[in-house]
């Protein structure tokens, strides 16, 4: 009576025969072709945070690291214990090698990373706890480009007035918020700066009206963490975007934007992950913050598109001249956290 014998059991009989004949025994162990990542969103793809994220995933995906297939699948946005019982779900199937938790997640990721020593963990942004081993820890700062901003706003500003509108006054906002005023204030001393924040990751209708408050006290150059650009355009002032490239919301009003570069974050969680896969490497996630500079491709300046032929061409050639020195290293952005104020 014949019996199916699968491919495993198979090898290992073959490799049991070769060693009495005194053969070469064949390769057993097979490097890993696929990739399966489970995301957990915190506001959606509509929103640069996780937009970002998704097609910075795209990219690395058309590029075979490794020779891997990448997948994915992203949920709703979730948090609390939503957001753990989904990572759990995901866990248990067996069908996910990293499950990345795209915002504050570690209290959740700390319930399940010892239950399932297996899986790599991803947790992103400020906020979180560095627990190590299999929970990495990724960062993302564009304070560099918003420098760069704000030295656009410092050098157009006709009222002297420039502004911001964030979202939480958590720190990976704070840095990005005060540089753009740094920027400004180092072509234009006169340069007055108005910080508030909508305190919500996402509501257009509250960072709509922000924005319009802002503009009554005369400011006409705004940075918009909060994503909603209408009354730029209703007012006619310029405004930067964040986290991506904004223009198409507002293209005759949006100069430029923050933009993050998810990539070279993506590959190296990808690494760790085919390291421990393929020469049984520990995990050894982040215990401190880690963030990948401008110079590093961890952000970047957006185009500024058909408002290019309008800028002054010493205006661009200025803000030209300083990415280079911050990519050389000539000039380091300050990096400060603390909560941006209101100047009187």
């Amino acid at each position: 009576m014949s019996k199916n014998i699968d491919r495993r059991t198979w090898l290992s009989l073959a490799a049991g025969t070769a060693l009495v004949l005194g053969l070469a025994a064949p390769a057993i162990a097979e490097n890993p072709t696929k990739l399966n990542i489970a995301v957990i969103l915190s506001a959606g793809i509509e929103n640069s945070w996780d937009g970002t994220m998704i097609r910075s995933l795209e990219r690395v995906k058309a590029e075979k690291p490794h020779g891997l297939e990448l997948s994915w699948k992203y949920t709703d946005p979730l948090w609390g214990d939503e957001a753990g019982d989904a990572m759990r779900l995901f866990a248990e199937s067996g069908d996910y090698d990293i499950i990345w938790a795209h915002s504050t997640y570690s209290d959740q990721v700390k319930k399940l990373k010892d239950e399932f020593p297996e899986i790599l963990f991803v947790v992103v942004g400020s906020g979180n706890e560095p627990l190590g081993g299999n929970q990495y820890w990724v960062y993302k700062r564009t304070h560099e480009p918003a420098y760069l901003m704000g030295l656009l706003a410092g050098r157009l500003t006709k009222s002297n007035k420039i502004g911001a509108i964030g979202t939480y006054p958590a720190d990976d906002v704070n840095d990005s918020i005060n540089a753009f005023f740094a920027g400004a204030k180092s072509v234009n001393p006169e340069v007055k700066q108005t910080a508030v924040f909508i305190e919500s990751w996402y509501d257009p209708a509250k960072a709509g009206e922000y924005l319009n408050a802002q503009v009554s006290t005369g400011v006409d150059m705004v940075y918009q963490l909060a994503g909603n650009f209408e009354p730029c355009v209703q007012h006619k002032i310029m405004c930067f975007g964040n986290f991506d490239d904004q223009n198409s919301y507002a293209p005759d009003n949006i100069v430029s934007s923050t933009v993050a570069v998810w990539d070279a974050d993506i590959k190296r969680i990808t690494d760790a992950w085919w390291q421990h896969k393929t020469e049984g490497t520990p995990y050894a996630g982040d215990t401190a913050i880690k963030y990948l500079t401008l110079a590093e491709g961890g952000s970047a300046l957006a185009p500024y598109h058909n408002l290019d032929a309008k800028l002054p061409k010493e205006v661009k050639d200025e803000v030209e001249a300083t990415e280079a020195k911050i990519i050389s290293g000539e000039l380091v952005v300050p990096l400060l956290v603390e909560t941006p104020v209101t100047d009187q």
